[in-house]
């Protein structure tokens, strides 16, 4: 407890953290090549947050909302396939992903996660107004509209895009790898490692420092208190549903880039991945979805390598080791 402040303060919990520790330091003897090892775990970090990214909305909009939104992968699906025509747009016009030049190819990058970020919040907000919100409280309603909508958003994708799979290669200067020594490191991971750090900072500093995550924070506790108080928490909460909506844009846009390829259900793909996620950080938790993601990441990494076919399974392993040691997740939410 600080002894210097009113109120006591809970202690933070630092071994769910240790534990991403403690399963790169049990993989290097399994791996035995220390190049190897570097080499995997740095993929899997950048994979893992690439990971968190998506996941990031979705546990955004349960963890405050209470809405379980089954339909998250339309947005990631969507912010790929608008980056797919974006990145083919600055290449005409004005050759931004084949120059060489690193400026000219992070803009074209830019400007592709800047479509699939508003093409995502907008649809988001549609989304809210017609699926979700007639169901706000009703779980077993939320699944099957979500999972509805999820479904004709693929539809409507095909009708625009085709059916087929769609090429999506990183600009010139982010293909290929970075040899350090005997570790290799490819580029676009490195970018994708810190966009997910900045999501990550920005959301814990928005809830935890700003005014505006104060009031989200409130609402969620006592939504007619706030109301009491002059401020319109649907309106907040909308809000709340379009930025989640975006941030699976974003990651729909890294992941296309890292996948090289998008096709109309790499949402549905994803879904199964992002929920492990949540439920292994604990439902709402921005900080255990951070952590869980960087699990399922060294995990898929390291089972990749060592066993291949048991890839595949390694992840709902680690989901269900972590729900017998911690039943709520890793950093359970104390309100659920």
């Amino acid at each position: 407890m600080n002894e210097s402040s009113p109120v006591p303060q809970a202690r933070f919990d630092a071994i769910p953290l240790l534990l991403v520790v403690a399963l790169a330091l049990a993989a290097m003897p399994l791996i035995g090549s220390m190049s190897s090892w570097a080499t995997l775990t740095i993929a899997g970090l950048a994979m893992g947050l690439i990971v968190f990214v998506i996941a990031s909305g979705l546990t955004l909009i349960f963890g405050l909302m209470d809405v379980l939104n089954f339909g998250h992968g339309v947005f990631i699906a969507l912010g790929a396939f608008v980056a797919t025509t974006v990145m083919g747009a600055m290449n005409t016009y004005g050759g931004f992903v084949a120059s060489p030049s690193l400026a000219a190819n992070l803009f074209a990058v830019a400007m592709a996660a800047l479509a699939g970020i508003v093409s995502a919040a907008a649809l988001g907000l549609v989304f809210e107004r017609v699926l979700v919100r007639p169901v706000y409280g009703m779980h077993l309603k939320q699944i099957l509209i979500t999972m509805g909508g999820m479904i004709i958003g693929e539809e409507l994708i095909k009708l625009v895009w085709g059916a087929q799979m769609i090429p999506l290669q990183p600009p010139e200067s982010l293909r290929g790898a970075l040899v350090v020594g005997d570790v290799a490191v490819e580029k676009f991971r490195l970018l994708a490692v810190v966009v997910g750090l900045i999501v990550f900072a920005g959301l814990l500093w928005l809830l935890n420092r700003t005014k505006l995550g104060l009031l989200i924070r409130a609402g969620v506790q006592d939504r007619e208190m706030v109301e009491s108080l002059g401020y319109r928490i649907r309106r907040l909460f909308v809000a709340v549903f379009v930025a989640g909506s975006g941030l699976a844009g974003l990651g729909g846009v890294l992941w296309g880039l890292y996948q090289q390829s998008v096709i109309p259900q790499i949402g549905a793909q994803v879904n199964t991945l992002i929920f492990i996620v949540i439920i292994i950080g604990g439902l709402g938790s921005t900080l255990g979805c951070f952590v869980g993601a960087l699990l399922v990441g060294l995990m898929a990494n390291y089972c990749g390598f060592l066993a291949p076919k048991a890839a595949l399974f390694s992840n709902i392993g680690l989901m269900v080791a972590v729900l017998l040691w911690r039943p709520q997740g890793l950093y359970a939410v104390g309100r659920r």
